[in-house]
């Protein structure tokens, strides 16, 4: 089993700029991508950007290129996303996936709220 947790979450401004973290644990043998999904109120979810943990290749939904940066921690099997530019559009919660050969471990999801 793989344990995946991110924080980060919060309130911020339009405009505004905001870091999640994501960790996973336990059987991370094979790991070899991690990612960020979000879903609005109402919305399917959606994947906002994934990177290969092995080689850093990186990829971005149209809706926040530019403006996200998702990147590899110091630690293993640790991710980020620094979000910036943030919209009301981009009020979500979020989520980190860890994927294990064909098994996506998901996280509970933190909140992030863009608004005035």
């Amino acid at each position: 089993q793989v344990q995946v947790v991110e924080s980060g979450g919060g309130l911020v401004q339009p405009g505004g700029s905001l870091r999640l973290s994501c960790a996973a644990s336990g059987d991370t043998h094979g790991l070899d991508h991690m990612s960020w999904f979000r879903q609005a109120t109402g919305k399917e979810r959606e994947l906002v950007a994934f990177i290969n943990t092995e080689d850093g290749t990186t990829w971005y939904s149209d809706l926040v290129k530019g403006r996200f940066t998702i990147s590899r921690g110091n630690v293993k099997n640790t991710i980020a996303l620094q979000m910036g530019s943030l919209k009301p559009e981009d009020t979500a919660v979020y989520y980190c996936t860890a994927t294990v050969g064909t098994t996506a471990y998901w996280g509970q999801g933190t909140q992030v709220t863009v608004s005035a």
